[in-house]
């Protein structure tokens, strides 16, 4: 299968579960019946809470999670590849793990990844992250398997780490995922920048669905969801409002770019001097 028709869901998430459950999944039927073959949703796409506390007591264990267990029902029933951007999952710890999920066409979990690299910041204006009060970092690289070839996992943050993305690209990933709920002060300086770089370095599709609007606690998210081709050009690019928004993947446009620069074949090792 070399083209797979690909959906993008931006979404204002609130800290009401059972209702980001319910936009999102209304927003997914909408994609499946525009003919979206795989369709991905934002990092804390069911969940946009402040405060750590907050955010711990409101997440599950994953064999518990009603978000996880209503869109495993949902790409069962549809006959979809769904990508749950993140959801809040408790750990042994006390804390949580920032999860992204892979969902097969049968409901089955193709894929797990924990958010490695975590945002602790103070910005001007008095605004501050610590994700690492409330969430474990993850440990492990994540390369799935999908009808459509080898898809890498990442989430946000990690978009600023391109040896992660160096990685999936030498494994043979054609799409890497970057749900997010990126700030706007970020968003608009690096956004687009980022996400285009990775696929340019690694010859790959971007699929970078995001958050977008004012969240509890007056945080602000970017939105620009993003699909991107192998070659840097923007397929889909959404606005600053919740939305659905579509682009075709051909996958032999991977073989065309990394044809024209295989810059993967050419890492060489060096000495730091100095």
């Amino acid at each position: 299968m070399t083209v797979v028709k690909t959906a993008v869901i931006q979404v204002n998430a609130s800290a009401d579960m059972d209702e980001n459950i319910q936009t999102a999944s209304t927003m997914i039927r909408t994609a499946k019946d525009q003919g979206a073959q795989l369709i991905c949703t934002p990092e804390n796409v069911t969940m946009m809470e402040f405060g750590g506390d907050n955010v711990i007591a409101a997440s599950f264990p994953q064999d518990s999670h009603p978000a996880l267990k209503a869109f495993q029902a949902l790409a069962k029933e549809l006959d979809i590849w769904l990508l749950v951007g993140s959801l809040a999952v408790k750990q042994d710890s006390g804390k949580v793990a920032n999860r992204s999920f892979l969902l097969s066409n049968e409901g089955a979990i193709a894929g797990q990844y924990d958010k490695i690299h975590l945002f602790d910041v103070d910005l001007e204006g008095g605004e501050s992250y610590r994700e690492s009060n409330t969430f474990d970092g993850g440990e492990q690289a994540v390369l799935a398997d999908t009808p459509w070839g080898k898809l890498g996992m990442s989430i946000c943050y990690d978009v600023r780490f391109p040896h992660l993305y160096r990685a999936y690209g030498q494994a043979g990933a054609n799409i890497i995922t970057v749900p997010a709920a990126f700030t706007k002060p970020t968003g608009r300086a690096h956004w687009e920048v980022l996400l285009r770089a990775r696929a340019i370095e690694n010859g790959c599709f971007v699929i970078a669905p995001g958050q977008c609007g004012t969240h509890k606690g007056d945080r602000e998210t970017y939105g620009h969801s993003l699909i991107i081709a192998p070659w840097g050009e923007i397929l889909s690019e959404a606005g600053e409002e919740p939305g659905i928004f579509m682009a075709d993947l051909d996958l032999s446009e991977v073989d065309k770019a990394r044809g024209k620069v295989p810059s993967l074949k050419h890492d060489r090792p060096y000495p730091l001097k100095g």
